[in-house]
């Protein structure tokens, strides 16, 4: 089992920028895939940003250039970067992690962007 806890989050304003965190905690060594999701009301959830273990890093063409995913290896610990926020960034934003068996979530960080 992996454990994922976000942290970050809130009340952003148009045109600010964002920092997530998300620390794996739990039988990580098997994970190959760490990403970032987000989910609106009434919309499916989508992917924002994911990396995988050798490093390669996954965008969506919509959102690169503005969202960006590092990782701190020796604090098991994946961040999410987002600039030029616009108020359709806002969304719940969930951690993701993959392992050979199992798909793992957070809980979800609210991310309001609003004046």
């Amino acid at each position: 089992q992996v454990q994922l806890v976000e942290s970050g989050g809130g009340l952003v304003q148009p045109g600010g920028s964002l920092r997530l965190s998300c620390a794996a905690s739990g039988d990580i060594d098997n994970i190959y895939f760490m990403g970032w999701f987000r989910q609106a009301p009434g919309k499916q959830r989508e992917l924002v940003v994911g990396i995988t273990r050798d490093g390669t890093i996954n965008y969506v063409d919509s959102l690169k250039g503005r969202f960006t995913i590092s990782r701190d290896n020796a604090r098991n610990t994946v961040y999410l970067q987002g600039n030029s926020l616009k108020p359709e960034d806002t969304a719940v934003y969930f951690c993701n992690a993959r392992d050979l068996t199992s798909e793992y979530w957070g809980q979800g960080t609210q991310v309001t962007v609003s004046s």
